[in-house]
């Protein structure tokens, strides 16, 4: 592996990303009202760091023959997996930045405060997309978690907004410490936090370590621990229950971030361990243990996510067990050892997610004070725009054909059969069938309910019609003409760290 010490340019987007964030809150320091400039200064930063994303992706490809490309003592890693998540989350950071504006101003909350933390959160996600160690997993995690912590309780006098923050934080703690001490027994098994030194030492020492019990222990233990810190990172059952409240006290347009870019950046340091640095152990018990573990976990995921989902009357709270749901879905791309296809599925699910939290963003009206579906009774005729816009979102996310949604679904769960997964993908489709109903539960109070003469016809700014505009057309985008972007990441499915 070829290894460069000290080379900032491979951390170029997360560097512009850092020096946007801090332009914002100084900017914002000086003018009070300058909601929609930090929206211009945001958007440029991000778009400037996607254009360096994109000059990475062609450096990494010209270097294919000699492997990923590495900084800072191996602290970094530059492949096409890393820079395709980085670039799913420079997309939501995008989408959520025009989504917020609508939030910051009718509300006269503090926009530099806002967009700075979001930029920084996306920082700790690229890092986590690019760590070649541990420790920097580490670090990433809690540059993002604190961030999104402070999100999560933006609205500082309401109560929900405060309980939400809250429950995040210590729950995320804990999760944290079980992630953190994995690591630690991890380290004592195998003597590193480097994870191509973590992968060598396991396939180099198979047969030593399997003769040590002592040292097998500290390995399964380790493993176990961040699975579980893991599982409460992405919100797979049972380690999902601060999901539903989070999400619901959070402001809408905090939500959809949250919902989207730190569950990808998670996955994508879970693959990064899970998949690849223990890919070294196929020859004894771990691999098939994990394996086994992962297919409980989705299966248990996908069962509960879709069935309370049934249950719920609260918009947020029913997208929030979609989303533990999605979680399952994505589950099974692990299995199958299929980085692409997780990929494709966080992109597809980011980008119908921001799409349909939008709408109810601009539904639930100022403050999120109408989430209750029978709120919304009537309203479809009165907002048509809009209810078939979150019409199309819910399709997507059941699956349907013609959206991202189905796309994502049809290529995991082919990977996955043809990989003699067949059983949890059977599970998985009768689970999105179950879906269906309470994805097309909105559309039933939006149309087939008597009108409710208080509600207003709901206004929205013209970001927010961007964003949902943007969202439907990558919806329709990956679920119509998919093979360019698939055809792009297999031709660089094998430039990995093994």
């Amino acid at each position: 592996m070829q290894s460069l010490n000290l080379n900032y340019y491979y951390v170029l987007p997360h560097i512009i990303l850092s020096i946007t964030g801090i332009m914002s809150l100084l900017f914002g320091a000086f003018n009070k009202q300058a909601h929609r400039d930090l929206v211009f200064i945001n958007s440029a930063g991000l778009i400037t760091a996607g254009v360096s994303t994109y000059r990475l992706w062609n450096l990494v490809s010209s270097n294919a023959k000699d492997g990923p490309l590495t900084a800072f003592s191996g602290m970094v890693v530059l492949d096409h997996m890393s820079l395709a998540f980085i670039f799913i989350f420079l997309i939501v950071a995008f989408l959520s930045t025009l989504l917020s504006l609508n939030f910051l101003e009718d509300e006269d909350q503090s926009p530099e405060e806002f967009n700075s933390l979001l930029l920084f959160a996306t920082v700790g996600m690229m890092l986590m997309a690019s760590a070649g160690d541990m420790v920097m997993v580490f670090l990433g995690l809690e540059i993002a978690s604190i961030a999104t912590y402070v999100l999560a309780g933006y609205r500082k006098t309401d109560l929900r907004s405060n309980e939400s923050a809250l429950k995040y934080f210590i729950l995320g703690s804990f999760s944290t410490a079980f992630l953190l001490y994995g690591m630690a027994l991890v380290y004592g098994a195998t003597g590193s936090t480097n994870l191509e030194t973590i992968s060598n030492a396991i396939k180099s020492g198979n047969n030593a370590i399997t003769a040590q019990p002592m040292v097998m222990e500290l390995l399964y233990v380790g493993a176990g621990m961040l699975l579980v810190g893991f599982g409460f990172k992405i919100s797979t059952a049972p380690f999902h229950v601060w999901t539903p409240d989070v999400y619901q006290g959070a402001p809408t347009s905090v939500t959809a971030f949250m919902a989207t870019g730190p569950k990808a950046a998670a996955f994508v340091a879970f693959l990064r361990i899970f998949v690849f640095t223990f890919a070294a152990s196929y020859s004894f018990q771990l691999h098939t243990t994990w394996v086994n573990l992962l297919q409980v976990l989705a299966i248990l995921t996908m069962i509960i996510g879709n069935i309370v989902a049934l249950s719920q009357t609260d918009i947020k709270r029913v997208l929030a067990y979609s989303s533990i749901a999605h979680a399952g879905y994505a589950l099974i791309g692990f299995l199958a050892d299929d980085w692409i296809s997780v990929a494709f599925y966080m992109l597809t699910y980011s980008i119908m997610n921001i799409g349909a939290f939008a709408v109810v963003s601009v539904m639930a009206g100022k403050g999120d004070e109408k989430t209750e579906l029978e709120n919304w009774a009537g309203m479809g005729f009165k907002s048509l725009g809009l209810s078939i816009a979150l019409l199309v979102f819910m399709l997507s996310m059941a699956g349907m054909p013609l959206t991202g949604g189905f796309m994502g679904k049809f290529f995991i769960f082919k990977t996955a059969w043809d990989k003699g997964f067949h059983i949890i993908v059977i599970v998985a489709v009768l689970n999105s069938a179950i879906s269906v109903y309470y994805y097309l539960r909105p559309m039933v109070m939006l149309f087939f309910r008597d009108e409710n003469e208080t509600n207003p016809t709901p206004l929205m700014s013209w970001t927010t019609y961007v964003t949902i505009l943007l969202a439907l057309a990558g919806t329709f985008y990956l679920g119509i003409m998919p093979g360019r972007l698939f055809s792009l990441l297999e031709v660089a499915k094998d430039v990995l760290v093994k």
